[in-house]
């Protein structure tokens, strides 16, 4: 019977299907490109999951229940069609489906763009969270922006980086829904014109700005049901790019072509490179643009859902996410006091109940400090609120503090001429967390010491996690499979319960089967590749020297966005190492090993790039030299983004975590590799501290490097001398000569951007500022200890498995869980049984009268 029903589920499904093939997309099915089919399979899936996600927010409406609008610049959700169809359960009826419509699965499903709206970690970490929270069914909307044409798409020409724009909106993107009656207006520039309020306090209202409209766009975050109700949360993205009204047709017609587009261009690209004027004014004029749009679009909502602003400040808690919507401070005092006539410091303590803010960074340098005079310029009413702000702050200080103008100067968040975003963030909200235990001691310690020692108990850590069902369970099936023979599938749910494979461990035929599947990942991961790289018009013999067709070679993995302080170039001089050994000795190493590098370097950060171009100047050296190439290879992985994330991390062996500790915040590919059977080669930084513990020092071999004691001890006192180590170990010395002796290069331009790479850890005070050489000695042992224990395959994958089986608290349920209880004192709200009923009856009767 129950096979009856998903035959008769599965010829629905196909010709829904073929309906919006015609219908939507004006072809006849047997013509469809995969493309196409994919947009129309998407459109039945989206009604599959319209009648959850209309009962969800009805629910919430319902409950009037409290709820937390979380607002992040970047969001990377990746591919959301197979995703979902595994959250609701229908990810084998699709696949029967496709079988039904005589189509691949693989080519429809990757026919999906992904949507271009983050760079790296935290965008995955938001989207993470949604996740999360989707399935725990918590009250929570997502705010962010429509990137029309992403950060960038990399190309990788000889090695140099090429931005590209990522045209994920080349065609219709089916998982969003535009919602027009939800527009808003956003001012900038113009004059103040001051008026007093009911309590006799001076607002202002803004004469002669600009007015540019920002419309929100919709995408369902499904949460995992197992076979239940599910919740379906919202992440509304906003766009100037699709209203007519941004664009200024005078300016146009008198030749200024600039000023004609800004505003329909400020959601046109994410991080516009603001070393230069234009790029500056459109940051700051984006980053607002969430803050003002998201802020009227919570009033509004909470208004529909209330009809007072009495209780604002129990029903709304508004998360930041890093210091890139800070504004928000400023922009609900002002709502707040100008708007709904509340008192400054009536205003002040509600904003402050409301919002929370986390950290995500203990570089000074991305903390977001601005310039005032332009944001004077640029936000007028804004700046003046946050000199008030910061006004009321210094005088409470020095009342504290006696007086103690340097203690106020460094908690100022006006200083020297420039906003410090940071400190608004911490000024106006209750809660500030870090995102690993060490980070967090870090902030109180040293970044935001003096705040900590004033209100220690808005201080707190909320350690990161990822979503295991992505990360796990939708990437790894062959791993999942194993996972759920041994101890079932409550895991997915509750990433604690896989604690329970610990009792399974020391089976031979557990730990073989790992390894298999380990071997099938790394099979699948050159397949694509060389899919990937065939599809591009390159020659296969060409790919194949990038490639081992051995799957016992071990897979060395360092994917993340390229940064001195995430040492890619440590990674890069151990190749250098390990190429002078073999071409010395081909005895000299027992094992193969297939380096693979991905990531973007940020369009105006050289010595990034620099590094980028290093790897490809390496993997041709040793792709072309016919000794070392038996034992070693170099894959750099352009355009590095989910769905090859997906690919990559089932397949690592081991997982590069190699940040100068103190630097990393936390890390979140450390978490996905481990969860997925790698073992960790890294320093004790960030979250790699946790994941130690958890694992124990036993089954967490490759520890390498200073603590971060050590490197502040270091910093502190001159300690670090790169000639000193030179002299001391030969094969550094020989590494670091290999980058300026010409053996490497084939052109000038390559041997200056060697040459910059050498003067960055041998020239000047700032030399090896992240203590590359200080930590290689220490790496180039981890790694000689990973070599060894890799010839034992036994040993290795016990310890693999302990790994996962350790990795319970690593989840980002836990995580949402800890923001719940810690910060926003929410309760999960399921789906009303009532609200669902009659959604899903308007729905079926509409259905049958659309069929007939």
């Amino acid at each position: 019977m129950e096979e009856l029903n998903i035959d008769v589920e599965v010829n629905k499904m196909v010709q829904q299907v073929k309906h919006y093939v015609i219908a939507m997309l004006g072809v006849p099915f047997a013509e469809a490109t995969d493309s196409e089919v994919y947009r129309a399979l998407a459109y039945v899936l989206r009604e599959q999951v319209m009648v959850h996600w209309a009962a969800t927010h009805q629910t919430h409406v319902k409950n009037k229940t409290r709820k937390v609008y979380y607002l992040s610049l970047e969001w990377l959700p990746g591919r959301i069609s197979v995703n979902n169809s595994v959250n609701i359960s229908k990810i084998d009826l699709v696949r029967k489906v496709l079988n039904g419509l005589n189509r691949k699965f693989e080519d429809i499903l990757m026919s999906e763009p992904e949507p271009g709206l983050g760079n790296g970690g935290l965008g995955r970490l938001a989207a993470c969270f949604l996740d999360s929270l989707a399935t725990h069914h918590y009250p929570v909307l997502g705010y962010g922006l429509r990137y029309q044409y992403g950060i960038f798409e990399q190309a990788l020409w000889s090695g140099v980086q090429v931005e590209n724009s990522d045209n994920w909106l080349l065609n219709e993107y089916p998982w969003e829904l535009r919602r027009d009656a939800f527009a808003v207006s956003v001012g900038y520039h113009g004059s103040l014109v001051e008026r007093k309020n009911r309590h006799d306090e001076i607002v202002h209202n803004i004469a002669n700005h600009d007015e540019v409209r920002a419309i929100p766009y919709d995408i369902p975050v499904v949460g995992y049901g197992g076979g239940q109700e599910y919740s379906a949360l919202t992440l509304r993205l906003w766009t100037t790019k699709e209203s007519p009204k941004n664009f200024a047709l005078k300016s146009f017609n008198d030749g200024d072509i600039a000023d004609a587009v800004i505003n329909t261009s400020l959601t046109d690209v994410l991080y516009p490179n603001d070393k230069n004027m234009l790029g500056f004014i459109m940051r700051i004029k984006q980053e607002f643009l969430l803050v003002s749009s998201s802020l009227q679009d919570i009033v509004r909502e909470h208004w529909e859902v209330h009809g007072t602003m009495d209780n604002f400040r129990d029903k709304v808690r508004i998360q930041i996410n890093d210091t890139h919507p800070a504004f928000v401070i400023a922009q609900l005092m002002i709502i707040l006091t100008k708007d709904h006539e509340h008192k400054f410091e009536e205003a002040l303590e509600i904003v402050q109940e409301v919002c929370s803010y986390t950290n995500h960074t203990v570089l000074r340098e991305s903390l977001e400090e601005w310039d005032t005079e332009h944001i004077k310029e640029i936000l007028p009413a804004q700046y003046h609120m946050v000199e008030r702000i910061n006004f009321v702050l210094c005088n409470k200080l020095r009342e504290k503090y006696n007086g103690d103008e340097e203690k106020i100067r460094r908690m100022s968040i006006i200083e020297d001429g420039k906003i410090k975003m940071a400190h608004l963030a911490i000024v106006g909200t209750h809660k500030i967390n870090g995102v690993a235990a060490l980070h967090t001691e870090i902030i109180k310690e040293k970044l935001f010491s003096d705040y900590a020692q004033m209100t220690p108990e808005k201080f707190i850590n909320v350690t990161n996690g990822v979503t295991q069902r992505r990360w796990l369970y939708k990437c790894n099936p062959g791993l999942s499979g194993l996972l759920i023979d041994l101890i079932g599938d409550e895991w997915i749910k509750d990433l604690r319960k896989i604690e329970n494979l610990k009792d399974h461990i020391h089976k031979e035929e557990v730990w073989q089967r790992f390894l298999q599947i380990k071997s099938e990942n790394k099979h699948r991961m050159v397949e694509a590749f060389i899919k990937s790289k065939m599809e591009k018009g390159i020659d296969k013999e060409e790919i194949e020297k990038e490639l081992f067709f051995d799957n016992d070679a071990l897979f060395d993995i360092q994917i993340k966005r390229i940064h001195e302080y995430k040492r890619q170039l440590m990674n890069a001089l151990h190749v250098i190492v390990l190429y002078n050994r073999i071409k010395n000795d081909p005895n000299a190493t027992k094992i193969k090993r297939k380096i693979v590098i991905g990531g973007k370097a940020a369009p105006g950060y050289e010595m990034a790039k620099n590094i980028i171009r290093l790897f490809y100047i390496l993997g041709r050296k040793v792709h072309n030299d016919p000794e070392v190439s038996k034992y070693l290879r170099i894959v750099y992985v352009e355009n590095y983004n989910v769905a090859k994330a997906e690919v990559i991390i089932p397949a690592a062996d081991l997982s590069e975590q190699i940040s100068t500790a103190s630097m990393e915040a936390s890390g979140t590919s450390n978490m996905k590799l481990s969860l997925n059977g790698a073992l960790t080669i890294g320093t004790d930084d960030g979250a790699n501290v946790e994941m130690r513990q958890a694992v124990g020092d036993d089954n967490w071999p490759f520890l390498f490097g200073y603590s971060s004691d050590e490197v502040t001890k270091i910093k502190t006192e001159g300690l670090h001398n790169p000639e000193q180590i030179l002299k001391e170990y030969t094969e550094i010395h020989d590494a670091m000569q290999t980058l300026i002796d010409g053996s490497l290069v084939e052109n000038e331009v390559e041997a200056e951007v060697l040459q910059k790479i050498y003067d960055s850890l041998m020239v000047g005070e700032n030399r090896d500022r992240y203590l590359v050489l200080g930590d290689l000695p220490s790496y180039i042992k981890a790694h000689e200890r990973a070599d060894q224990l890799y010839q034992d395959k036994e040993k290795w994958a016990k310890m693999a498995l302990h790994n996962i089986a350790s990795m319970g608290t690593f989840s980002s349920d836990v995580s949402v869980e800890n923001y719940a209880k810690k910060i926003w004192n929410i309760e999960p709200c399921p789906v009303d049984k009532d609200v669902l009923d009659r959604i899903r009856k308007e729905f079926a009767e509409s259905d049958r009268c659309f069929i007939a």
